[in-house]
């Protein structure tokens, strides 16, 4: 008689007789021993499979066939089929197990961590209708069987064209102009991009808003603010200008009907110009567009007289000074392509042109190329036919200007009713001249006579200036001493000028960023200060020796870094107080100071 008794993993047979039993040891004797063929796996996609196999050997070593049966701990991680097939389906590790018959097993640990080989980008909206509209990108990480990698949590995402579209770093897009923008988010070394479309409806392309979005809880939709509330907001498309063909906004000026009292906004781009009525202000419409006369350039400039608008370009051979009859704005209907009314040749290329109204003189400033440049200094017109001006003059002092040429960037010129008597009444210039600032009386075209110059610490480019309202004052700006980081927010520079004879430095503010400073003018006792990156900022100088912040508008919500994107200038001089923005590659805002 005999028995087969198991015990542990070793097979051990016992034989009945003589009143004993007698151990006897099988062939090959020992423990029967299973080992699993493979090392540690790791699995990289979820359904990814792999097959484990095992060896079961007698006591002898010897490789013995016998059923092998396959299991897992059940944690999630991993399937495993009773042929050893194991397939990943979770994140994790768990531990597989193989047994047969007389053997304790053997295990190992299998390990699933999911790694990313592409993305996925979507958006409940790509296609935008009107500026502000929002959505929320929806980027997933994927592994090599397309299925969500659920650890990627960190992304970054960029836009081609913050201008047109913006995202920020939580993948909040927002539709800032008109044109078709790719988004990419990117996470590992992988990227994946999203196109987004924004098409604005309403005449000639107007952003339609639904009327004024005051500046609430900071913000009036995409754009930062400060008590200054977006009325309207005309981009890019709407002002006849394309912005993939590298159209971008600059100067601009502003025109009241004298016939009608309605308002518009002549807008530069960098092919011509854009005429806007303003008439209603939450749908303003682009009427026309008169093309530049010669290359297109980044320097446009603008300014009315009696009706009619005198357009000048920098950087752009032979284009003189461009007359367009303002007059032709009333009653049309479609969107025209205008000609220009005449053309001033004695001067080519000219950066800035300044108008006293008052005294019906124009000053072409910055003038260079063929032509009467007078150094590049005040190239004064006669405009008493304000469709044919005439030479009257010129005035330039070489000891200034970087090429000491008596250069001047831009001039403040008016009839002077400050509080200096030796002055009273005369035709004073007060002019931004690159090394320093300038006065000059220019009374007598025939022969001006330099008043004074003056400079500050840390020059590096005088800019543009204004005189405050009762001409005590002349506010001006430097456009590269925040680039150079010879400052480190914007610099506002205040002059007291009540003797002309002798000016005098009495302040410099610093504003809340470091964007550069650009165009100003001054309304009353609050100043319109252009800052590219960071938009329109208003100062309150009703104590105009201790400047004090009193609104923005950010045009550019990119960033407020110094660079020479975003806002270029303003017009703060519109009846029904409204203020018109122009910003490079977003387009021309609508804005109302709070009360």
């Amino acid at each position: 008689m005999s028995r087969v008794l198991l015990v542990g993993a070793v097979l051990t047979l016992a034989v009945a007789g003589c009143g004993e039993d007698t151990p006897m040891e099988p062939e090959g004797s020992g423990p029967v021993t299973v080992e699993i063929n493979q090392g540690p796996v790791t699995l990289d996609a979820l359904g990814s499979s792999t097959q484990l196999t095992a060896t079961v050997k007698d006591g002898a070593g010897n490789v013995v066939e016998q059923p092998l049966t396959w299991s897992a701990l059940g944690q999630g991680v991993v399937s495993v089929t009773a042929a050893g097939l194991v397939t990943a389906t979770g994140n994790g590790s768990e531990t597989v197990s193989v047994a047969t018959m007389g053997s304790n097993g053997a295990s190992l640990e299998v390990t699933v961590s999911q790694v990313s080989v592409s993305l996925d980008l979507t958006a409940p909206v790509t296609q935008f209708s009107i500026v502000g509209q929002t959505t929320t990108l929806v980027p997933v990480a994927l592994d090599a069987n397309d299925n969500p990698v659920t650890s990627a949590s960190s992304f970054t995402f960029e836009s081609a064209n913050p201008a047109t579209i913006f995202v920020d770093g939580q993948g909040t897009v927002t539709a800032n102009g008109s044109g078709a923008v790719d988004v990419s988010a990117s996470s590992g070394g992988l990227t994946a991009t999203l196109n987004f479309r924004t098409t604005f409806s309403g005449p000639q392309g107007t952003a339609i808003l639904g009327g004024t979005i005051p500046c609430s809880g900071g913000m009036a939709v995409a754009f930062p603010c400060d008590r200054i509330d977006l009325v309207s907001y005309l981009p890019m498309s709407g002002l006849g200008g394309d912005i993939a063909a590298g159209d971008l906004l600059n100067d601009m000026w502003g025109w009241i009907d004298p016939a009608t009292s309605k308002e518009y906004a002549l807008v530069g781009l960098t092919d011509g110009v854009s005429f806007v009525d303003l008439s209603d202000p939450e749908s303003p419409r682009a009427l026309g567009f008169l093309a530049a006369a010669a290359a297109p350039t980044s320097w446009r400039d603008i300014k009315v007289f009696q009706n009619h608008a005198y357009i000048v370009a920098d950087a752009s051979p032979g284009h003189g000074i461009q007359i367009f009859d303002l007059t032709r704005l009333r009653n049309v209907s479609l969107f025209t392509t205008f000609s220009e009314d005449g053309r001033y040749t004695a001067v080519g290329s000219v950066h800035n042109l300044v108008v006293n109204e008052e005294a019906g003189f124009a000053f072409a400033v910055g003038s260079g190329g063929a032509g009467n440049t007078c150094g590049g200094g005040l190239h004064m017109l006669d405009l008493a036919n304000p469709g044919m001006p005439t030479f009257a003059g010129c005035y330039s002092d070489p000891s200034i200007g970087r090429q000491l040429t008596g250069y001047t960037h831009d001039a403040h010129c008016v009839v002077y009713a400050g509080p200096d008597p030796d002055h009273a009444g005369r035709e004073i210039c007060f002019g931004a001249n690159e090394t320093a600032v300038s006065i000059v009386d220019v009374t007598n075209k025939g022969a001006p006579i330099g008043i004074s110059t003056a400079t500050y610490p840390d020059v590096q480019y005088a800019h543009q200036g204004w005189l405050s309202q009762d001409h005590r004052y002349f506010f001006q700006n430097d456009e590269l001493d925040e680039l150079f980081g010879i400052v480190a927010n914007t610099r506002l520079l205040v002059w007291d000028v009540i003797d002309l004879d002798d000016p005098i430095l009495v302040t410099q503010y610093s504003g809340p960023t470091g964007a550069i400073d650009h165009n100003m003018y001054v309304v009353g006792d609050f100043l319109y200060h252009s800052n590219y990156h960071f938009g329109l900022r208003v100062v309150d100088v009703s104590t105009p020796t201790a400047p004090a912040e009193a609104g923005f508008f950010d045009t550019h919500p990119v960033d407020d870094a110094s660079g020479f994107s975003g806002s270029w200038s303003n017009y703060p001089f519109f009846g029904s107080g409204i203020v018109a923005v122009t910003s490079a590659e977003e387009g021309l805002f609508i804005l109302r100071r709070q009360p």
